[in-house]
C-alpha cells in the first residue's frame, strides 16, 4: 500500500512540474510583448499624453476639449496608431516619474530637450524652436534692458522647467509654481516682479490683444528645441519621428503652426 501511495505522490509531482513548465512557456510571448510600448498602447486602446495648461501648445477650448499645436499633433499621431488619445495634466516637476510609472505614455507639452530629459527618456527628434524669455509689466520694461539690471527682481518660474534652470543659472531669486500659466498670474497680480516662460507661450499669452495686455516679454535667455519624451527604449519614439517627417513633408506641420500663431518655428524633419 505504501508503495502505491509513494507512486501516486511521485506522479502528482511530475504532473505539477509539467503544468508549471507549460505556464512558464505560455508566459514567454506575453513578456516579450510587454517590452514594446507600441503593443502596450495598442492593447490599452489609447495613448495617454502628459501635459500642462500651456497655450498655444496644450490648452482647453470653451467646451473643455484640449487643443493647441501639441494637442492637435498628439491626436493625429494617436489616430495614426489606431488608438484614442487621452490628455492627463501632470505636475511638471514629476514628469519622468509619471512616465516611468506608466500613468502617462509620453510627455508632449512644449518640452525642452534638456540633458536631464534626454538622459532619462527616449526622445523624438526636435520639431520646434523655442527660447526662455523674461516677462514683466510693460510699464516697467524700459528699466530693465539687460540681465544685470534685473538681478534684484523676484521671478516666478514653473518648477522643473527650463525657465527655472535659466533663472538658477543667473542666480536670480525665484518662486517655483506649478505651471507657466501660474507664473504669468504671479506677475499680473504683482506677487512676483517678473517671470521666465517659453517664448512660444509669450507669443500667444502676452501683449496687446491677449489676456495679459499689460505685460510684455523682453530678451531671450537662451535657445532651445522641443521634443517628445517616451519611456527608455520605447519603440514609439521612432514611430513619432516617421510621423513628424510625413507631416513636415506634406506641409501639415507648417499649416498647424500658422493656425496657432507659430509660423517659422517648425524645425525641418
Amino acid at each position: 500500500m505504501k508503495k502505491i501511495l509513494a507512486l501516486l505522490l511521485a506522479l502528482v509531482m511530475i504532473f505539477a512540474l509539467a503544468a508549471c513548465g507549460n505556464k512558464t512557456e505560455a508566459a514567454k510571448p506575453e513578456a516579450a510583448k510587454s517590452d514594446s510600448d507600441m503593443d502596450y498602447v495598442k492593447a490599452n486602446g489609447k495613448l495617454v499624453v502628459g501635459i500642462t495648461d500651456f497655450e498655444p501648445m496644450d490648452y482647453q477650448d470653451a467646451n473643455g476639449n484640449w487643443i493647441g499645436f501639441d494637442a492637435d499633433l498628439a491626436t493625429a499621431f494617436a489616430n495614426s496608431l489606431g488608438v484614442d488619445v487621452e490628455f492627463a495634466e501632470i505636475n511638471w516637476d514629476n514628469k519622468i516619474l509619471e512616465l516611468n510609472g506608466k500613468s502617462i505614455d509620453c510627455i508632449w507639452n512644449g518640452m525642452t530637450l534638456t540633458d536631464e530629459v534626454t538622459s532619462a527618456a527616449s526622445c523624438s527628434n526636435p520639431y520646434m524652436r523655442n527660447a526662455q524669455v523674461i516677462v514683466l509689466p510693460a510699464a516697467e520694461a524700459d528699466k530693465y534692458a539687460d540681465v544685470e539690471a534685473m538681478k534684484d527682481l523676484t521671478f516666478a518660474v514653473e518648477a522643473g522647467s527650463a525657465g527655472e534652470a535659466a533663472v538658477a543659472e543667473l542666480g536670480y531669486k525665484a518662486t517655483p509654481v506649478t505651471a507657466q500659466a501660474d507664473a504669468l498670474l504671479e506677475v499680473a497680480a504683482g506677487t512676483s516682479d517678473a517671470c521666465v516662460i517659453d517664448l512660444l507661450m509669450a507669443y500667444a499669452m502676452v501683449g496687446e490683444g491677449t489676456s495679459y495686455a499689460d505685460l510684455t516679454y523682453t530678451f531671450s535667455l537662451n535657445e532651445e528645441q522641443y521634443g517628445v519624451a517616451f519611456r527608455q527604449g520605447s519603440d514609439l519614439a521612432g514611430a513619432l519621428n516617421t510621423f513628424f517627417a510625413n507631416q513636415y513633408n506634406s506641409g501639415a506641420l507648417d499649416t498647424l503652426a500658422d493656425t496657432y500663431g507659430l509660423s517659422g518655428s517648425v524645425i525641418a524633419q
